[in-house]
């Protein structure tokens, strides 16, 4: 009797025992469980966030702060285009934070390679400048790619100084403002081979200071751009040409972006160009207003603004043939002159 009642409390105790480590596994299912849906709100341990392919699975962490960089200086700091409405109309932003990118940190620089110098040393994530510096870095080795030309008709001007110089072919031999390295830098060059003037001198300056050396006189030619040019000739500036007389001189943007950014946000060309098409087309519907928005940035009038920058001159697509074109063009010119390191196909660049 007392054998059998050993057996009955040891039966007993195994199954209590088996009871409780059957509910601890329950309960730590069920922890592991809310651990995992926790996890999957987007959220990462270093204050990112994370981008999901279509199945759910988690890809890389995206910078909350995207670094932007543009050619200017105004009082909004705002670039023009649909990337500068965009920013202006927060619809940029909001494409963005969809991705993760909280906030967008525009910086305006004085002229392309020094954008491109804050590009290479990776406080700018991406640019918008002209292509002709952009071609110069990539051929010096900048780890940076091409994903949209939003723009192909910037015009050059070359202003002579008063009772000056009146032909381009008078300038044999006198003393010329540049901005090196940038699109009127090609520009000028390319006008002087096709006048074939041989003998002349060239001077980096930026525009502020190469326009009152031409009002000094210390230089008999400079070059500008948009509505700055248009001054200077109301002011009685020699207007000595201009790149809508030369087509094949004619300069194009670059939105350029570096390849450690790329490495963080693979998608972000595929991002950033639907954001920016969504962007031109709100423009379009609101014409008035980005003209008065351009004349704001600008120190102008809508007028002037619409004459120097209409809205049919920004392209509604990434790369045309026509961008391409003049791109290949200004590529093999710079690597002829040897203002670009070395040659390179243009389609290893671009990122469609």
């Amino acid at each position: 009797m007392e054998q059998a009642y050993r057996e009955s409390q040891g039966t007993r105790s195994k199954r209590i025992r088996f009871a409780l480590l059957t509910t601890i596994m329950m309960v730590m299912l069920v922890l592991q469980a809310c651990g995992n849906n926790a996890g999957g709100n987007g959220a990462s341990a270093s204050g990112g966030s994370n981008t999901e392919k279509s199945g759910g699975e988690a890809t890389s962490n995206v910078p909350a702060v995207l670094n932007f960089g543009f050619i200017g200086s105004n009082k909004l700091n705002m670039p023009g285009g649909a990337e500068g409405w965009g920013f202006y109309k927060g619809i940029i932003q909001e494409e963005l934070k969809k991705h993760g990118i909280t906030e967008v940190k525009l910086t305006g620089f004085p002229n392309g390679p020094d954008q491109t110098e804050s590009l290479i040393s990776g406080r700018l994530d991406i640019g918008s400048l002209g292509d002709t510096p952009a071609i110069i870095a990539y051929a010096s080795g900048a780890k940076t790619r091409l994903i949209s030309q939003s723009s192909a008709n910037t015009i050059g001007y070359l202003i002579g100084k008063k009772d000056g110089s009146k032909t381009v072919k008078d300038l044999q031999g006198k003393t010329i403002a540049i901005q090196k390295g940038s699109f009127m830098h090609r520009y000028v060059v390319g006008l002087l081979q096709e006048e074939d003037v041989t003998d002349y001198k060239l001077v980096h300056m930026l525009i502020p200071d190469a326009t009152a050396a031409l009002a000094r006189g210390d230089v008999d030619a400079t070059t500008n751009l948009g509505v700055p040019a248009l001054k200077l000739i109301d002011q009685g500036y020699t207007h000595l040409d201009d790149a809508s007389k030369h087509p094949n001189l004619l300069g194009t943007s670059a939105t350029v972006v570096s390849e450690e950014y790329l490495a963080k946000f693979p998608d972000f060309p595929k991002v950033w160009n639907e954001a920016r098409e969504k962007a031109l087309a709100d423009l379009k519907q609101h014409e008035d207003e980005y003209y008065q928005f351009l004349a704001e940035i600008g120190d102008t009038t809508p007028e002037l603004a619409k004459q120097v920058n209409p809205i049919s001159d920004i392209k509604d697509t990434a790369f045309t043939d026509e961008g391409t074109k003049l791109l290949e063009g200004t590529k093999n010119f710079l690597v002829e002159e040897k203002l670009a390191k070395k040659d390179f196909n243009i389609g290893d660049w671009q990122l469609k």
